[in-house]
């Protein structure tokens, strides 16, 4: 049996059984469900075919695609508002006399504009027998992890092109309430603030959500705000922690995915033997060993899994002694599950031994080197001296390719708060990246310094001490984020470097501390066991070491749980690519609006 529907995917198909199967509750024929791309992935990551066969759904098809008619059933609609789905709606009533189905049932994810709305009423109005917007317009990507439906986000947040069109304004304010969609599946109100920087991006898109957030949760008759939850959102901009995107992660998903061709969530990979098949699997939280793996440091992966193996094959064997027949009864049962079992602990015993490989010829050089300059001491705690004498090693290595040396050079930069611009030069020229070298000097639109001055000082964020944590020596580095969630949790965020933009901030108790006067205390012992929650979108990609952090700070913290979302998800490889990309012109990156 799959495991249960976790966190944010539940709250999701809660969301869509209220919102658009319950409508049908009481009707017990089957019906033909519809829907476009965005849709389709929404459904994928919260629900399974046999969940709609629940609903009495019988087909799913693509609103997109021609169709076969069935004219003897009626069809629900679960579509986003834009023009190319609509298209495919009013496609299939367009003719009176040869309509698809016999009614539609339309559930938009989003709030549909009154051209698209007129243009579905002049065309087949009376085919329509319910039209609703549901407000989901996120993806839930993880259990504790959102990402949002903007195609070329980065882009449109970050180019210089586009600095001062409306181009940037209009993709904050789509972000905005793409956010509030989720604050809303989730019942929340929370506190918004932002981390103030040399950009106005956090802060704009901040207040944006605010005003959404005001709007979304006015009742009709008496224009009433429902009331602040005790639970807080915070926006961050990328350029906030630039070392944790481009650092060598160490730990089973991280390292997955920066080291693997993993597509799509699809691991490739063959079968043992000469004549071995390429095999697929998916790694989804489905999987119970991939969510109890993904966030452990490959040298416990190594340990464990094989450990796991040997513990099912020999389950098999002590099975196969008992020549009973009560006994191979209850084998041939059991087998399917060994089975399942077994080729899970198979897939991530070959994703390991993978990393594993890769990491032996190549990486482990480097991780040394990485940790030394995004911490600025060595593993002895001695400071680092001179950044340049630590990271030419990197550079004079022929075996290192050119992605992993613009890596080094960038924590070189980042950890010496920017160099000369004869310096850089220089590095560009000797490393022979002079094709890549955007993916260095455009940081600065990411409001990172990269040519240092006195203006761009950046003021970093104080670091929590964890010389006590038990750490392994090539991954000493924490994502600052974590800091800033603990920190979020423990009320020690300064207002000034932290402010909120709503004009009567909840009483934050992530940690379960409550202000007496604002709350009885009789109740405190209720709202731990409710529990809190902290927000935390960050603009411009969050990386999967960033992910990792709300999952551990949520258990270190019982009584807060901490749900982290952006744009996107980030690999190294796909940010040091999107960066390069921000100095191309819009119509070379960005897809045309459907």
């Amino acid at each position: 049996m799959a495991p249960a529907v976790r966190g944010l995917k539940s709250f999701v198909w809660q969301k869509l059984k209220s919102a658009v199967f319950d409508d049908f509750s009481k009707e017990e024929e089957w019906k033909i469900m519809l829907l476009d791309d965005y849709t389709t992935k929404l459904l994928s990551l919260c629900c399974k075919m046999t969940d709609l066969l629940g609903e009495n759904i019988t087909v799913v098809e693509n609103v997109y695609k021609t169709r076969e008619p069935v004219p003897h059933m009626k069809a629900i609609y679960l579509i986003t508002p834009t023009k190319k789905s609509v298209d495919g709606l009013i496609d299939d009533f367009i003719h009176k006399s040869s309509s698809r189905y016999k009614a539609a049932y339309v559930y938009f994810t989003d709030f549909c504009p009154d051209s698209l709305f007129n243009k579905i009423k002049a065309s087949c109005a009376k085919s329509i027998k319910r039209c609703k917007e549901i407000n989901i317009s996120f993806f839930p990507y993880e259990s504790q992890v959102f990402t949002l439906n903007i195609p070329d986000a980065f882009y449109r947040c970050y180019s210089p092109t586009l600095e001062k069109t409306k181009d940037k304004d209009a993709v904050l304010q789509v972000m905005a309430e793409q956010i509030v969609t989720l604050c809303a599946t989730l019942d929340e109100n929370p506190g918004v603030r932002y981390k103030s920087g040399p950009s106005d991006r956090a802060s704009k898109l901040a207040q944006l959500v605010e005003k959404s957030l005001e709007n979304y949760y006015k009742t009709d008759e008496k224009s009433q705000i429902k009331a602040k939850t005790h639970s807080q959102l915070i926006i961050i901009d990328r350029g906030f922690d630039p070392v944790s995107t481009v650092l060598h992660e160490l730990t089973f998903q991280a390292m997955a995915y920066d080291l693997l061709p993993i597509e799509n969530d699809t691991y490739k990979y063959k079968t043992e033997g000469s004549g071995g098949k390429e095999k697929e699997a998916i790694l989804e939280e489905d999987d119970d060993l991939w969510v109890k793996m993904r966030h452990k440091h490959i040298a416990d992966v190594i340990e464990e899994i094989p450990k796991l193996l040997k513990d099912a094959s020999s389950k098999t064997k002590a099975a196969e002694g008992k020549l009973s027949i009560s006994a191979l009864s209850q084998l041939m049962k059991k087998m399917p599950l060994y089975r399942k079992e077994i080729s899970k602990q198979v897939v991530h015993l070959n994703i390991a031994e993978d990393c594993m490989s890769k990491f032996k010829s190549n990486i482990e050089r480097l991780c040394k080197t990485e940790q030394d300059l995004a911490l600025g001491t060595d593993a002895e705690g001695q400071k680092v001296k001179d950044s340049m004498r630590v990271l030419l090693p990197v550079l004079l290595n022929k075996s290192h390719d050119s992605y992993d040396k613009i890596r080094a050079i960038l924590l070189y930069i980042f950890s010496t708060n920017g160099t000369t611009q004869e310096n850089l030069d220089k590095l560009i020229q000797n490393v022979q990246i002079e094709s890549d070298s955007d993916m260095i000097r455009n940081w600065k639109y990411l409001d990172v310094p990269v040519i240092s001055s006195f203006v761009a000082q950046q003021h970093k964020y104080t670091r929590r001490d964890r010389s006590k944590e038990e750490t392994f020596q090539l991954s000493r580095w924490t994502p600052v984020i974590k800091d800033v969630m603990e920190d979020a949790i423990e009320n020690k965020l300064d207002s000034k470097d932290w402010p909120y933009c709503s004009r009567c901030p909840p009483t934050w108790n992530g940690s379960g501390a409550v202000s007496a006067r604002q709350k009885p205390r009789a109740s405190v012992r209720e709202e731990r066991r409710s529990g809190a929650r902290l927000i935390v979108f960050v603009i411009g990609g969050v990386t999967y070491s960033e992910m990792r952090s709300a999952y551990e700070v949520s258990e270190a913290y019982k009584s807060c749980e901490v749900v982290i979302g952006s744009t996107h998800i980030l690999t190294p490889r796909r940010l040091l690519e999107e960066v390069k990309s921000l100095s191309k012109p819009k119509d070379m990156v960005c897809i045309k609006d459907e």
